[in-house]
């Protein structure tokens, strides 16, 4: 009971977060140099056509008549009409959505694996250059741009080595049937074993890219955290009574020091999904990041509004299932 009026309030404190998420995203992208009408007439200027396309849009409105407009169909799922392509919005965010979960589910399962093994392995053989390589690893980690290691990236596995491909999810001439956008899930739905391997190696590089600052927090939290589990009593104890070391570290230390993990896991879903903007542009992947920078480039305002208020949406919305997974990785914790 406690657990379910736990949930019911963090979901009714997510309203107050979306609209002031909504409210400072409405203002800057108003304030944004440029004019949408100018650039979807281009040549085409007049007054009468700028007053017709103006009120259309409903930008002939006040601020806070449009914002209203938008947020109260916001909340309700219609995200309104794209400027650029005069499609519904919700229907490019869909569009686009499955390229960027890939690129993000797949980004995170590499820092998340290699992030808990290699912060595991730090504290097991602390103070020894095992633990010296991997902080030093981390530290290198956080430090890289994003963009750069991914031209770095795309120079030396594509141009130099030809490994890789340089951009995009698929090579030309490769189909794979639709079932959920997912190409490598569509490609083993469909058994094309061909497919899923081409779509693999696209991902490869992108993936990489974009899980490199998540590998490094989580291997400096699953260090920190294991260190401070190895030194409690049970654990002694289970090495006094002959456990193997490996039982000890995997199977009596690494649960309990999961729940700094599993938070900074959380954060950094949520985070790769607002992060791939950079990744996405510079590996052509055609996902929500590639979406808004092309929204903010012709003052697309529905889009970026929209894509904006659901990936805050999906912030929150994954905030609330790592606390509710709190509970199934420490018993003691109580939702009161």
């Amino acid at each position: 009971m406690a657990l379910y009026k736990y949930f019911i309030k963090r979901l009714a404190l997510t309203l107050p977060t979306l609209i002031g998420v909504s409210i400072i995203v409405f203002l800057l992208i108003h304030m944004i140099p440029g004019d949408p009408v100018d650039i979807m007439l281009g040549d085409r200027v007049t007054d009468a056509a700028r007053l017709a396309l103006e009120e259309r849009l409903g930008l002939n409105q006040p601020l806070h008549i449009q914002y209203w407009n938008w947020f109260s169909n916001a909340i309700r799922g219609d995200f309104g009409i794209s400027i650029r392509s005069n499609q519904p919005v919700i229907e490019e965010i869909m569009s686009r959505l499955p390229a960027t979960v890939e690129l993000t589910v797949v980004a995170l399962l590499i820092a998340v694996i290699f992030g808990i093994l290699f912060g595991v392995s730090a504290a097991r053989y602390r103070n020894t250059p095992i633990d010296y390589s991997m902080i030093g690893f981390s530290l290198l980690g956080v430090s890289i741009p994003i963009f750069w290691l991914g031209m770095m990236l795309i120079f030396f596995f594509s141009v130099m080595l030809g490994w890789l491909p340089v951009s995009g999810r698929l090579a030309m001439g490769t189909a794979i049937p639709q079932v959920t956008g997912l190409y490598l899930v569509d490609a083993l739905i469909s058994g094309k074993i061909g497919a899923f391997w081409d779509a693999l190696k696209h991902l490869a590089l992108p993936a990489f890219s974009l899980a490199t600052v998540s590998l490094a927090l989580i291997v400096r939290v699953t260090r920190s955290s294991m260190l401070d589990i190895l030194s409690e009593d049970y654990i002694r104890t289970a090495r006094a009574k002959g456990v193997h070391e490996s039982k000890v570290i995997y199977t009596h230390a690494l649960k309990n020091a999961m729940i700094p993990v599993v938070t900074v896991i959380g954060l950094q879903l949520a985070k790769l999904m607002g992060g791939a903007i950079l990744t996405e542009t510079v590996f052509s992947w055609p996902g929500i990041g590639r979406l808004i920078i092309t929204a903010i480039g012709v003052r697309d305002y529905p889009v970026v509004q929209g894509v904006v208020f659901f990936v805050a949406f999906a912030f929150i919305a994954i905030n609330i299932v790592v606390d509710l997974f709190y509970a199934y990785l420490d018993p003691r914790i109580r939702y009161d």
